[in-house]
């Protein structure tokens, strides 16, 4: 499996646990960062952790279209989940 299909996994699964968070406990919304940088700071840690096992430089090993389509995808599944849910959480 490519480095970028895992990348996509993994993007889709912290927005499903975003997701689950904001499900369980609705007041998480109000945490000193915005839900929505959760995904983020996540693809970050993952591309830093890439570079430290790999030692290549930061962006080489992951296309844009990779990160575009994970942001996407993990932004979507914390915000639709949720809605689903039927969940208070204010996203936004």
């Amino acid at each position: 499996m490519s480095i970028d299909r895992i990348f996509i996994v993994f993007c889709m699964a912290i927005g499903m646990i975003g997701a689950a968070i904001l499900v369980f406990r609705p007041d998480a919304q109000s945490f000193w960062i915005p839900p929505y940088f959760w995904v983020l700071i996540a693809m970050a840690l993952f591309e830093a952790a890439l570079v430290v096992v790999k030692g290549d430089m930061l962006g080489s090993r992951i296309s844009n279209f990779s990160r575009v389509l994970g942001l996407l995808l993990g932004i979507a599944l914390m915000v639709g989940v949720p809605i689903l849910a039927g969940s208070t959480a204010r996203l936004f």
